[in-house]
């Protein structure tokens, strides 16, 4: 699946982790669409997982948020995913983003 609508930026920590946050904001027809391709990217993520899911300051070697905020007729999705830098770019790479 491409991602039409999730583009990520990436910010290197410069010690081997990353992070990738994505922000859409859409109309509400496209909503379910965007809400796609959040689960496509975190079922894949949980599939390739590099190790357990949670906080990395508490252990976990990847993670993921995902924020969504209604503005009257507009909606914001922000997905933020953290771990392993090779991971992510590998990961993000596998779904064309």
């Amino acid at each position: 699946m491409a991602l039409n609508y999730l583009i990520f930026d990436a910010a290197d920590d410069g010690e081997g982790t990353g992070s990738w946050e994505a922000v859409a904001s859409v109309r509400s027809a496209d909503l379910p669409a965007v809400m796609a391709e959040v689960e496509t990217v975190l079922q894949r993520a949980a599939r390739e997982a590099p190790g357990p899911r949670g906080p990395l300051d508490e252990g976990g070697a990847w993670d993921a948020d995902t924020q969504v905020r209604h503005d009257g007729d507009w909606t914001e999705v922000t997905l933020t995913l953290a771990g392993p830098w090779d991971w992510g770019e590998a990961l993000l790479a596998g779904l064309g983003a």
